[in-house]
Parts: structure tokens; C-alpha cells; sequence
């Protein structure tokens, strides 16, 4: 773990895990401070340990459980952790995605720090600087903080639901196609590549790789390799200014489908669970690329033949107990059709998708693909 509580000092985090003593550096670190607990009805049951070992250093703390099992980080439950939050110096967020994400984005709100007791390894924003939420019915990406703590205990997360786990090894080995996309842009329209946020996120996508067999079996090995590459990816992120080295059009796909679940009102499926399908989605096009004749063939084929087959990511989620077709997570044929079709246009930046589209090559896969995946 030295490694990555070296790499995590470099910006200015303090990733600890849990010891004999508990965790002793956050709670020199919050000393004399009052902490905001955030969590849900999920995960209230991992609030009474660390609310005693605050407590016994000294500090006031107030818990505030969200009345549901998946709160939706919309603009009501960013204002009530804002209003809950109010009387304390510091919020700690007793979960994953979107309570990590309530409480960073309130702490950045009202100034102050913002940290969280993560519950499964299950995404990849507890170290980044930027929070997703839902505003008016759409997806929005907003500035932020990073956690100042991220606290690991592997009694929790070895014992996160598989497909929370699952879900986690999906976004990272997203990032075989988000690296990729950055990769053909940078080859055919010359965007600038990061070196140094490709190469952390690139090694760390590999470590995670190589442990699968272990992070299925819930060793804490694996789990560490996981959690090291989701905390990597925030940093990477970082490094970069945006989240190229994380998100690329598998990312832009589960978004699209994020926005479709809010019209019909439904629950919106494990982040890392649309992106896995859509990581499938990216590999099958990067591979079938040679089909097509178009400026710059040679260089993006050059970049697809670098990456795992389609089967290798469905094989890992479905070892997770994680879907691996759109018609397992309740969305229509004719939407995801249309996200072949659309969602490329959520972001202006240019990917596997956005070549597809633009070159006119979406037409001639369309249903291959539904045929494959739905």
C-alpha cells in the first residue's frame, strides 16, 4: 500500500487503510473537528464503528441517512447534504459512487474538506476532482474536490455485494478504450496526450488486470489492486485536467442510457455495469475497424490490435454476476440503438464512436452489434 499512499500524497490525499489502531493519520487529521456522516440505508450499518472511534478522539459527530437504498445525486440530495452538513467541519461519506459523490460536491460547495469510508470498490471517483450529477433530468459533470481521505477497510470491501465489486473491474478495464480513444484523436487530429496521466493509468489498468483471478476469489490482494486503480484513475484525471485517461465513448454510452432511465423514471443501473456493456461495445468497433477504408486505417488498426477481445471483458463482469446485455438492465432495443447512433454527441471529443458516426460506418454495424449485445 506504500505505493499508493506516496502517489496519493503527491495530491494531497490521505489513502489509508485501516489498522490495529483504526485510522489513525484522518483522525489526527480531523481532530477537533465536527464530521457530518452521510450514508444511506445500504450503508448505515458501517457508520457505527467509525462514529465510535470518532467520538473517542474527540469529536462531534452527526450522522444524516438518506431515506432510500440508491439516493440519486440530483440537486434535492445535494441541497440536503448541504443543509445537514451545515453545523460540521468536515463530511465524511459512508459509501461509494453517489454518496462520495453528495459529500465532495457539498464539502466543495460550503468549503470544506470532504472525505469517505468506502464501502465497496465499485467506481472510480473517490479521488477525482470532479463530481457527476443529475441536474433538470440530465447528466452534468461539475468541478469539485477530491476526497481528502479515503479510508480502506477490507473487512467492508471483501465483502461487498460481487456485483458492486464487478462493476469496479468494469471501470477499469473501460479504460483500455478510454486510453485508446485519446489515442486515435491524438493520431488523427493531434490532441495533446498527457504522458504522464496516460502511463499512471495505463500500469495501473494493467496491475488491476493481472489480479482479476484474485479480486474474484475477494483476496485482499486483488481488492487492493482494484481499489489502487480506481484511486489511480482520479489522479490520472488530475494530471490530465479531464477525464480523458478514464472516459471515453463506453462512458458517453452509459451516460446516454443514464439520461433514459430518468425520463422513465428507473433506477439507474451500477455506473460500472452500463460501462462494462458499453466497453464491449467499443472493443467490437475498434476490432471490426478493418472493414472500413478511411484516412488514418492503418494507425487506429494499429491501436485496436493492442486490446483484450470482446469476450475477455464479458467473461470478468460475468464472473461478478454483472449483465453482459443491454436487455439484462431493463432498457429497450430501440434506445440502445439510438445511443449507437447519439450518444457520441454528449461530449465534443473525438472516440471510436465519434468515427463510426462521422464516417458514416455506424449504418453497416448497427444491428450486428444489437445482434451481439442486446
Amino acid at each position: 500500500m506504500s505505493y499508493i499512499q506516496d502517489l496519493s500524497a503527491r495530491f494531497g490525499v490521505n489513502a489509508e487503510e485501516r489498522g490495529e489502531k483504526g485510522f489513525p493519520v484522518f483522525e489526527n487529521n480531523v481532530k477537533g473537528k465536527g464530521v457530518c456522516l452521510l450514508a444511506d440505508e445500504n450503508t448505515e450499518r458501517y457508520t457505527s464503528d467509525i462514529r465510535s472511534e470518532l467520538e473517542r478522539n474527540g469529536n462531534a459527530v452527526s450522522l444524516f441517512v438518506y431515506p432510500e437504498r440508491e439516493p440519486v445525486a440530483d440537486e434535492k440530495a445535494v441541497a440536503l447534504a448541504l443543509h445537514v452538513s451545515e453545523k460540521s467541519d468536515y463530511i465524511l461519506s459512508v459509501g461509494a459512487g453517489t454518496l462520495n459523490d453528495l459529500g465532495k460536491y457539498a464539502g466543495f460547495l460550503s468549503g470544506k474538506k470532504s472525505g469517505v469510508l468506502a464501502t465497496a470498490p465499485s467506481m472510480d471517483g473517490f479521488s477525482s476532482g470532479v463530481t457527476p450529477l443529475i441536474e433538470k433530468g440530465f447528466k452534468i459533470t461539475r468541478a469539485a474536490q477530491a476526497a481528502s481521505d479515503v479510508l480502506i477497510d477490507f473487512d467492508i470491501l471483501q465483502t461487498a455485494p460481487a456485483v458492486m465489486t464487478g462493476a469496479g473491474v468494469g471501470d477499469i478495464l473501460a479504460k483500455y478504450c478510454s486510453l485508446s480513444d485519446w489515442k486515435i484523436s491524438s493520431l488523427l487530429y493531434g490532441e495533446e496526450i498527457y504522458a504522464n496521466a496516460e502511463e499512471l493509468m495505463r500500469e495501473a489498468l494493467f496491475a488491476c488486470t493481472e489480479n482479476i483471478p484474485k479480486i474474484q476469489k475477494g483476496d485482499a490482494e486483488g481488492i487492493s489492486a482494484l481499489m489502487n486503480a480506481l484511486l489511480v484513475s482520479g489522479y490520472a484525471m488530475q494530471l490530465a485536467g479531464n477525464s480523458r485517461p478514464a472516459s471515453g465513448a463506453e462512458h458517453h454510452m452509459s451516460h446516454y442510457l443514464e439520461m433514459d432511465y430518468l425520463k422513465r423514471g428507473k433506477r439507474i443501473p451500477l455506473h460500472g455495469v452500463k460501462v462494462g456493456l458499453g466497453t464491449m461495445v467499443s472493443l467490437f468497433l475498434y476490432h471490426n475497424v478493418f472493414r472500413f477504408s478511411f484516412a488514418g486505417e492503418e494507425e487506429v488498426r494499429a491501436v485496436a490490435d493492442s486490446l483484450p477481445s470482446e469476450n475477455f471483458v464479458a467473461d470478468a463482469l460475468r464472473s461478478f454476476g454483472c449483465p453482459v446485455k443491454f436487455s439484462e438492465i431493463d432498457v429497450g432495443k430501440d434506445t440502445v440503438k439510438a445511443m449507437l447512433f447519439e450518444a457520441y454527441k454528449i461530449r465534443d471529443r473525438f472516440t471510436i464512436l465519434a468515427l463510426y458516426n462521422k464516417l458514416g460506418f455506424m449504418d453497416r454495424v448497427a444491428d450486428e452489434i444489437i445482434d451481439l449485445y442486446y
